[in-house]
């Protein structure tokens, strides 16, 4: 039996998954319109614009409003929380493949982004997700993610932080795409992505993963298709919470976030 909740929940969704793909299709007749850039950017436009359009949101409707999800505030309303971001310029280098893939599956990795909001640590899975963190520790080695904004803040049907774009926009990426991996991972259970889960964003399509990610800073209903490849620190987690605290800054449930959440510098070490 289908209660009267839960078919809210599916139209919303649905009524999300209508927009994003009207959304999608604008964003294609526009890149159309410059296929000077596409052509140099290649896979980056055609594949990493949907990470922002459709990556990790399914549903931003405020029927989907629980008296658990974390009110969004007006930027005018909200005293930001984080300090200013250290000076330096972000990376704009791509590489046409994946690289190979160097680490050790049965260490200990851990990445910490060091944000102006505080620093947070990340326990890598190099077991299940190899290609994955191996192209982290490839990437925050190269200086990929210094300088970068966290663009998205979605508090509305799924509870998350979107970063690893250094254009800022949700339209960059590395130049190569990594497989899907870890999407048996005990950890999700019942299509959640618990609190404290760092996966990847992707176009909604398989293996198509770039530098996008999420941290999930509330337990969020997603189908399985997002590469889980970390777990957050409970102190990352209290960063986490007060950057969602300050909401984002359309006052709709999915926008950029309030709080300026750049990270200063991000680093891979294997223990």
């Amino acid at each position: 039996m289908v209660t009267q909740e839960q078919r809210k929940r599916q139209l919303a969704r649905e009524k999300f998954l209508r927009q994003q793909q009207r959304r999608t299709s604008a964003r294609r007749k526009a890149r159309a319109r410059n296929s000077v850039i596409a052509s140099v950017l290649g896979v980056i436009i055609i594949g990493s614009v949907a990470l922002y359009t459709t990556g990790v949101l399914k549903d931003d409707d405020k029927a989907n409003a629980s008296s658990e999800t974390t009110p969004s505030a007006t930027p005018s309303a909200v005293k930001d929380p984080c300090e200013k971001a250290a000076a330096g310029s972000v990376k704009t280098q791509t590489w046409k493949k994946e690289p190979a893939v160097t680490i050790d599956k049965s260490a200990k990795y851990t990445m910490t982004l060091a944000t102006t909001c505080g620093d947070i640590d990340i326990a890598l899975k190099a077991k299940g997700a190899p290609h994955t963190v191996n192209s982290f520790s490839f990437l925050a080695g190269k200086g990929y993610f210094d300088h970068t904004k966290c663009h998205r803040l979605t508090t509305s049907g799924i509870y998350v932080l979107q970063c690893g774009d250094p254009t800022g926009s949700g339209s960059g990426g590395p130049g190569y795409t990594i497989p899907d991996e870890n999407l048996k991972d005990t950890s999700l259970k019942n299509n959640i992505y618990p609190a404290g889960t760092i996966a990847m964003a992707n176009t909604g399509q398989a293996h198509t993963g770039g530098s996008q990610f999420f941290l999930v800073y509330q337990d969020s209903q997603l189908p399985p298709s997002y590469t889980p490849f970390g777990t957050v620190s409970a102190d990352g987690m209290k960063v986490l919470t007060k950057i969602a605290a300050a909401g984002e800054n359309t006052g709709a449930g999915d926008g950029a976030p309030n709080a300026t959440v750049v990270i200063n510098k991000a680093t891979v070490t294997k223990s």
